[in-house]
């Protein structure tokens, strides 16, 4: 299969949250409760995903809903992290605040996840800006225009760092006693403008880890995170719409407004016909606990439906990522009927243990911002 072949065809991403996407899911859950805070959990869930043949696993982040009956839960980046090593081909992507975190801390949190994957990680921009998020680190709450300056200052920082060791800092000298090349060591000087929304702080830099192995990780971001511009350094915009029937036709408006200078990746809540009961009787069991209320569409139905509206999105869309309303239940039936008549019907991306996301997403890998022309040359020959 050719280069191209592959880029023109589509991946699948699925969230690994807790029991799933539905705020009952636990009481469907094929395991006890506590079973979330542990390593097991991680491990089973991404590995399942894996050999099922995604492309890609995401972790959300932030406040849990207190419908859902869970008191805590590991940290995003911590679970991409803890999965890293345990797995060979799926890609990696925590969603990470951009208000009440430190940009410093993300881009290193980050990079040293791209290390331990070997080249899979991303990152899912996340703005959370309410009241109770920002009193726990005595901020005050941020919204409207300036959850997206938060998010886009936050990115800056982070790529700034990233080419803040040009790729060959690491020298490891022997002779000299010098493990880096200074000369190759760069400050991000990054400053927060006196028109910034939010509260300003500026970051100096460099970097305390040497330049991710993907140069520079794939940042996603939500659609309605981005306002009306889709120019915030970032490489794909996920999206969603009201109904199911309208997921591709957003796909080719979203498309039209970047340009074709980022991804689009439709989201979509999954829930299917398993163990005996249909699809809708299931989602009517769960709401009689909590009732489920989400912004993304949502298909509720047999396998071989969902396979058909897939190869519709994926038509138009670069990638899916599914929201299973339970995990332990719905991505048994996306294993062993979705994802393979999806293969079969040729319309999903090869898996391969080698690949980045950047290979993934079509992405070449960048051009250290501080490395001179010349350098450039000398390092491409």
């Amino acid at each position: 299969m050719s280069a191209a072949e592959a880029q023109a065809r589509g991946f699948l991403a699925l969230e690994l949250d807790g029991d799933g996407a539905h705020p009952a899911a636990w009481r469907a859950a094929r395991h006890a409760p506590a079973e979330l805070l542990t390593g097991d959990r991680i491990r089973n869930t991404v590995l399942a995903a894996e050999s099922a043949g995604f492309h890609v696993a995401t972790f959300s982040d932030g406040p849990l809903d207190a419908r859902a009956g869970i008191g805590g839960r590991l940290d995003a980046v911590q679970r991409a992290a803890f999965a890293g090593p345990l797995t060979h081909s799926i890609v990696l992507v925590p969603e990470v605040d951009t208000v009440y975190t430190e940009p410093f801390h993300v881009a290193t949190q980050l990079a040293s996840l791209d290390y331990v994957s070997g080249g899979r990680a991303g990152w899912l921009v996340a703005a959370g800006g309410t009241e109770a998020e920002g009193s726990a680190v005595g901020r005050p709450a941020v919204e409207g225009a300036a959850l997206a300056a938060e998010a886009a200052a936050s990115v800056e920082v982070g790529r700034r760092l990233w080419d803040s060791w040009e790729d060959g800092a690491v020298i490891r000298d022997v002779d000299s006693g010098r493990y880096l090349d200074v000369g190759k060591l760069h400050y991000a000087d990054f400053e927060t403008g006196l028109d910034f929304p939010g509260q300003g702080y500026s970051v100096k830099g460099p970097a305390i880890i040497p330049r991710p192995l993907q140069g520079q990780l794939p940042v996603l971001a939500p659609a309605g995170l981005l306002g009306g511009s889709l120019d915030s350094g970032i490489d794909a915009v996920l999206f969603t719409a009201p109904e199911t029937e309208a997921l591709a036709a957003e796909a080719v408006r979203v498309r039209e407004r970047a340009q074709g200078a980022v991804a689009v990746i439709a989201e979509l809540d999954v829930v299917l016909d398993a163990r005996g009961q249909s699809a809708a009787d299931r989602v009517a069991e769960l709401d009689s606990h909590t009732p489920w209320t989400s912004s993304r569409a949502r298909y509720t139905g047999g396998t071989a439906g969902l396979v058909e509206l897939l190869a519709e999105i994926l038509a138009e869309a670069d990638g899916v990522r599914l929201h299973p309303a339970v995990l332990d239940v719905d991505l048994d039936e996306l294993s062993r009927q979705v994802l393979p008549q999806l293969r079969r019907l040729g319309v999903l991306a090869p898996v391969g243990p080698d690949a980045t996301f950047r290979d993934l997403l079509g992405l070449a890998r960048p051009a250290n911002r501080n490395t001179t022309t010349q350098e450039q040359g000398e390092d491409h020959e």
